[in-house]
């Protein structure tokens, strides 16, 4: 269901409302949440946002921050009354209910009405109101344009801009991806206009690293990345050894991928994070090439054309053998 109307309807009842986005939550997840949670608020609802997963301390700047639930065991039975009391359940940044861990089956058995509002591909059909699509650069790019059909582009404010903003300028990397439209500049001057501080909120996402993280930046960089020129491919994989070595935190792979990418004549690249149970994988590609069909395929993950994830509960050495040899099925789409 479409109809601004009926979503308008479920918003005048009033109740609780809980906002929930994937795990492992970046500033398109993060940011499109707290936007959306700080604007329900003026319209009167309680609101509570809760995160699968912790997430990186440069996004903890966003208004709102302080008031995140994040999921634990321990919180296990209080998260899921708060999700039962719910009268409106608003998933945001991900297509389906294994992308929120946990709380998906919570969140499936809940009889709120769930709002999904999504960019990626293939959404499940578990929502009773969605506002979804592919073409949209980032959700926090939805989340604009649902409050203005809304009527209430009035009640923007700067808190609310910086939050979007953050999710519009990372998911298409700081502007420079294909997925960039005129829609995107369109929607960022509007921002701008309701008092985003675009260069407050380039430092904090951009400008804050800690230095853990630029040290584990140079050792991947130096030592760990590798090119294989005959696929136009390049990867980068990281061992838990190495990643408590750097005292790495929640974030501080993010990006690492794009610099294998950055490497003159590279058409994809990988990059392998190593879990205590599983491998975690970020795809990324340059034209044609799609990693969402790749994850898909091979990794049991998905999500745009050009940027996807996946995982393997084979160990390192094995998962990265194991993409070493698929290159071979895709060397004249990689040609």
């Amino acid at each position: 269901m479409n109809d601004i109307k009926t979503l308008k309807g479920w918003i005048e009842k009033g109740g609780k409302v809980v906002i929930t986005t994937h795990q492992n939550p970046d500033a398109d997840a993060l940011g499109s949440s707290l936007g959306l949670s700080l604007y329900l608020q003026k319209l009167g609802l309680e609101t509570t946002v809760i995160s699968p997963t912790e997430y990186p301390g440069f996004l903890t700047w966003m208004e709102g921050n302080d008031d995140v639930v994040i999921y634990t065991e321990e919180m296990d039975a209080e998260i899921e009354n708060m999700i039962n009391e719910a009268s409106m359940i608003f998933c945001l940044d991900f297509s389906s209910l294994d992308r929120i861990n946990h709380l998906g089956e919570i969140v499936r058995a809940s009889g709120a009405k769930k709002i999904l509002i999504d960019h990626h591909l293939s959404p499940e059909n578990f929502y009773d109101f969605s506002r979804w699509s592919t073409d949209a650069a980032a959700t926090a790019e939805l989340v604009y344009e649902l409050i203005v059909e809304m009527g209430d582009s009035h009640l923007m404010d700067p808190e609310i801009a910086n939050c979007l903003y953050a999710g519009i300028m990372t998911d298409t990397g700081n502007f420079k991806h294909s997925n960039v439209t005129r829609n995107v500049f369109e929607i960022c001057a509007q921002l701008i206009e309701h008092g985003a501080n675009i260069s407050e909120v380039t430092r904090n996402i951009y400008d804050t690293n800690s230095f853990d993280r630029l040290r584990l930046l140079g050792f991947s960089l130096n030592k760990k990345l590798k090119l294989i020129p005959e696929y136009n491919t390049a990867y980068i994989a990281l061992s838990k050894e190495e990643l408590r070595k750097f005292n790495a935190q929640p974030g501080d792979t993010e990006g690492i991928v794009n610099y294998a990418l950055s490497l003159n004549g590279v058409l994809f690249a990988a990059l392998f994070t190593e879990k205590d149970n599983l491998v975690k994988m970020s795809f990324r590609s340059s034209g044609d090439f799609s990693v969402n069909d790749f994850a898909r395929t091979h990794f049991s993950g998905g999500g745009h054309k050009n940027a996807a994830g996946g995982k393997s509960e084979d160990s390192l050495e094995e998962t990265v053998i194991r993409f070493e040899n698929l290159l071979k099925e895709y060397k004249k789409q990689l040609s």
